[in-house]
């Protein structure tokens, strides 16, 4: 009997948050350049054991006037991408002195949606230390600090080395990503310009944060 009670409440409380966080994350992927999605969280009975009596799927439909199906089987990388952080900024919203790493959120991402990410990071580091691994502008420009990962073969072993970087050696490896090999001065420009951007947009989310 005790155990029966305390699975309905498990059961109860899943079902009340699956409605919440489907709710929520729906709302953040729409900020995210997922205006269209639709997002489930379905329960499903399971025999007892150590976490309930509960099957807990994940399903969504990325598209207008398709079934929401399993997350795995619908979303692309991009997608999983913004997926994820949606999650993750619901799930951390409130915790406080976390630290959270994302490694190359940007895969499958580009354009807007990137510019939405990076936007989306910055209102999550009020509550919690971000680092991120990108290579893309887009991104790296939204960070309050810059370090450069490097990787050297030393001695038949591999040697990872990372540096601080100074405001204008950050605008220099925004050229590189964004040129490649050929940095040239309108290059340069044009990583000056989108730090400067980003430098006030984000002194406006943390204007409208606070």
């Amino acid at each position: 009997d005790e155990l029966v009670a305390k699975a309905k409440v498990l059961t109860d409380s899943r079902k009340k948050a699956a409605e919440e966080i489907s709710r929520e994350v729906t709302k953040e992927l729409s900020e995210l350049e997922m205006p269209k999605v639709r997002m489930q969280v379905r329960t499903d009975k399971k025999k007892y054991s150590f976490d309930g009596a509960d099957d807990v799927e994940f399903l969504i439909s990325t598209n207008v006037g398709e079934n929401v199906k399993p997350l795995s089987a619908v979303a692309s990388g991009g997608e999983l991408s913004r997926i994820m952080l949606a999650l993750r900024k619901i799930l951390s919203s409130s915790a406080q002195n976390e630290t959270l790493i994302f490694d190359e959120i940007d895969t499958g991402v580009s354009g807007k949606a990137s510019v939405r990410i990076a936007q989306k990071m910055k209102q999550m580091s009020k509550t919690a230390q971000v680092i991120t691994v990108t290579h893309l502008a887009q991104i790296a420009a939204m960070a309050d600090r810059h370090y450069l990962i490097e990787k050297n073969n030393e001695d038949a072993h591999t040697a990872t080395t990372i540096y601080a970087l100074d405001e204008e050696q950050s605008v220099q490896e925004l050229a590189r990503i964004l040129g490649g090999a050929q940095i040239t001065d309108a290059v340069m420009d044009s990583a000056r310009e989108m730090r400067e951007l980003a430098i006030h947009k984000k002194a406006e989310i943390r204007q409208s944060i606070s």
